[in-house]
């Protein structure tokens, strides 16, 4: 999403720079134009199997993308209460809304079951009866699938596989099979439809389709007409060789196994769809040359974007002013822990206190996992649609970081 003109760096037709002294940083900048090119993508691949596009709120919830979403069609995939409520709040059809996630509270099911949304995915025995009381309480009759479990190791980062047989999600082939035997037992619940998702940012579509395929051989045993393959289609972070399959790669991998069927298909992509659609920009703040290397201090930190310091994740970072050889450099940021970086040994030019960096590929897991550690404020976003940029969440002050303690230390 960045581009060079005359050794300027843009997004769309808007100069970074010029948004880095307008809106301060760190700031988060988020391109409507790559936003929509792949949300088309996605939805292009799996038209062929009639699959409807549920987006993943938790790969970013800011609520004008979620209504750019909503007005290109999307539905969305919740797993709480608070991303129901945003949805809800970005103008979303209930009836186009997926309530996954492993632990629902009562308060949650009720929510849900109030908002009639589209479908329920239970993970658990407990789950299924807590909504059945519910539903026969309210006198509702919600859909619902079950999430599966299929035991099966994903080729993908340990922290973001969830389909494994020690995993916390969903309910184990067996405890499905004796769920779905037993239905009558949950005479509220329209208990029609399974969920698999094995993990994100996955390296083939090899463990989907074993996934789909032990779903299919319950959804014709007990006539069910809902499958939700989940999404975890994986984003090409490094741009290099060896890059990661195209949605269209999993879509045509699942098409022997679903072309023929009569089942509402599901998607629920996320992270495909915002994560190189958003970069993240921080100024340097200081130098240091150490051990042969330098060590650029900027001023956003793990506290901004959590990924590298979490799951070691990579992401390209490009100075908007570049000056001489490339030396081998670190990117740290102003937290006080040691894991507070965003690259090491990344090859950058020569850097200086008030040079800014991109960090790219940083739309989906970004401003959604931030934090007030350090009692640090989080960031502004700003969203860039052709020439024009929209503030669409400020930044947070000091006040906001107390707002809701409700024992003043002056008491």
């Amino acid at each position: 999403m960045i581009t060079i003109r005359k050794e300027q760096a843009y997004c769309q037709d808007v100069r970074l720079a010029d948004l880095a002294a307008r809106f301060g940083t760190p700031l988060y900048v988020y391109s409507r134009q790559q936003l929509q090119a792949n949300y088309r993508r996605v939805r292009e691949a799996f038209d062929p199997l009639g699959a409807q596009v549920r987006y993943s709120v938790k790969a970013n919830s800011n609520g004008a993308l979620l209504r750019l979403l909503r007005e290109w069609a999307a539905g969305f995939d919740v797993v709480s209460g608070g991303e129901l409520y945003r949805s809800l709040r970005a103008g979303a059809d209930p009836r186009t809304i997926v309530f996954a996630g492993v632990g629902k509270t009562e308060a949650e099911l009720r929510f849900a079951v109030a908002a009639g949304v589209g479908w329920i995915n239970v993970e658990a025995r407990e789950e299924l009866a807590a909504l059945e009381a519910i539903a026969a309480e309210v006198g509702a009759r919600p859909q619902v699938a079950l999430r599966l479990n299929p035991a099966l190791d994903a080729d993908t980062h340990r922290h973001i596989a969830t389909g494994g047989y020690r995993s916390k999600f969903g309910v184990d082939l067996d405890e499905a099979e004796r769920l779905l035997a037993g239905a009558a037992r949950f005479a509220h619940l329209d208990l029609a439809g399974l969920h698999v998702h094995v993990g994100s940012q996955l390296a083939s579509p090899d463990a989907t389709v074993v996934a789909v395929g032990k779903a299919l051989v319950l959804i014709d045993r007990y006539r069910l007409r809902m499958l939700d393959v989940g999404g975890g289609f994986p984003v090409d972070y490094r741009s290099g060789a060896g890059s990661p399959p195209d949605p269209s790669a999993f879509a045509q991998a699942l098409a022997p196994l679903l072309r023929d069927r009569r089942l509402e298909l599901l998607i629920e992509p996320g992270r495909s769809i915002v994560a190189d659609a958003g970069l993240l920009l921080a100024r340097v703040l200081n130098v240091k040359s150490r051990a042969g290397r330098q060590i650029v201090v900027v001023d956003a930190g793990m506290t901004d974007l959590i990924r590298p310091a979490l799951y070691e994740a990579y992401h390209p970072i490009v100075p908007l002013a570049a000056r001489g050889d490339s030396i081998p450099s670190d990117v740290v940021g102003p937290v006080c822990e040691s894991a507070d970086a965003f690259a090491t040994d990344r090859p950058l030019p020569p850097l200086q206190p008030g040079d800014l960096l991109a960090i790219t590929h940083a739309g989906a897991y970004g401003y959604v996992m931030a934090s007030n550690y350090n009692s640090r404020p989080r960031p502004a976003e700003v969203l860039i649609d052709g020439a024009s940029a929209t503030l669409i969440r400020r930044r947070e002050a000091f006040d906001d970081l107390v707002a809701t303690e409700v024992i003043s230390p002056e008491a």
